[in-house]
């Protein structure tokens, strides 16, 4: 918590929701996305190799060979991503976001290289030593991540929101994709679940969870260099849609069915107890209701599809695929009747 004269503040306090989970319901996404018609071609040499078709994790263009030759067999990565408060720490916010930005560049395989700033903020309201100390922990996680960060964009907003969109680099032939899922290919999670009930309940009660602020700072980068190490190709981070939400977008678009062991799915400490307390956030409920008619959920139990669930913000790699370090937590199989299986 900040403090600003003798007066503290709390920062979730002026956001409506929290990190990820204030993402726009995925249901409600699609059925906005799905009314617009494809753009013309661009007249360039450049390919668009990932699109919006499948939703996955961040854009990448193949890039045209320079003059000497310098990006031929090169692929660009692009992505942006910002949102409300998910903690009430300034400088801890600001690495949030920009780990939780980073992360989909890495999703897809790339290495990030140029970043640049998108800051709202409440200039009438909020100090801007506040802003100042959210710029401060997005450039360091950037530095950490070698991502150079060159300005940005800001707005007068009644509430604050901050990220960064990300430019990266990728090798075209090893890209990690969401619709690339084979029969057959166990499923690893690099990080545990939980963050966004932890969060929710720092957002009502002012409790800190080093546990959380730990995990979503967390580069994804070792984690999407094991994934590349390991001759994975299939991969999305998991994020506001929850564990399900992403793992459905992903059996979707690779036309598969996954299987997943509840039993070895991992959680944050005092993830459980954050939702038998009630601390789940309407996102996480949205979650949960998109995915329900293409699950069999088995006989698990309520709070543990509320987890499954859960609106992560910065979360692991879901990766389809063995990682070193990571659990297994599932596998891929021939598409079924559901697109999603718990056991």
């Amino acid at each position: 918590m900040t403090t600003t004269g003798e007066t503290p503040v709390r920062l979730t306090q002026f956001a409506h929701g929290g990190g990820c989970a204030c993402k726009i319901p995925p249901g409600e996404l699609e059925e906005v996305l799905g009314s617009l018609t494809a753009a013309p071609p661009v007249p360039s040499r450049a390919a668009l190799l990932v699109g919006a078709a499948t939703g996955d994790d961040a854009a990448v263009v193949r890039l045209p060979a320079a003059a000497d030759g310098g990006t031929q067999g090169m692929a660009m990565v692009c992505t942006a991503d910002f949102f409300t408060p998910v903690v009430d720490d300034p400088y801890d916010w600001g690495r949030i976001a920009a780990a939780n930005a980073l992360s989909d560049i890495y999703a897809m395989g790339g290495r990030p290289v140029l970043a640049v700033n998108l800051l709202a903020w409440p200039r009438e309201v909020l100090p801007f030593a506040l802003a100042r100390e959210v710029l401060r922990g997005g450039l360091d996680i950037a530095a950490e991540a070698g991502c150079h960060v060159g300005g940005g964009h800001s707005v007068d907003d009644p509430e604050p929101k901050y990220g960064m969109a990300v430019t990266g680099l990728a090798d075209p032939a090893r890209l990690l994709r969401n619709d690339t899922g084979r029969p057959g290919v166990p499923l690893s999670l690099t990080k545990p679940l939980g963050l966004g009930v932890l969060n929710n309940r720092h957002k009502a009660t002012g409790e800190r969870f080093e546990q959380a602020v730990a995990t979503m700072v967390a580069l994804n980068r070792a984690a999407a260099e094991a994934a590349l190490a390991a001759g994975a190709t299939c991969a999305t981070d998991v994020t506001g849609f929850g564990l399900l939400g992403h793992l459905y977008k992903l059996a979707r678009a690779s036309d598969v069915t996954a299987v997943l062991d509840t039993a070895a799915v991992p959680y944050l400490d005092g993830a459980r107890q954050a939702v038998r307390d009630g601390y789940v956030s309407g996102g996480t409920r949205r979650n949960l209701e998109w995915v329900t008619p293409f699950t069999d959920f088995g006989t698990t139990d309520e709070d543990t599809r509320l987890l499954l669930a859960d609106a992560q913000t910065s979360g692991g790699l879901l990766v389809a695929g063995e990682v070193p370090g990571a659990p297994v937590i599932g596998e891929l199989r021939p598409r079924g009747t559901h697109a999603l299986v718990l056991r």
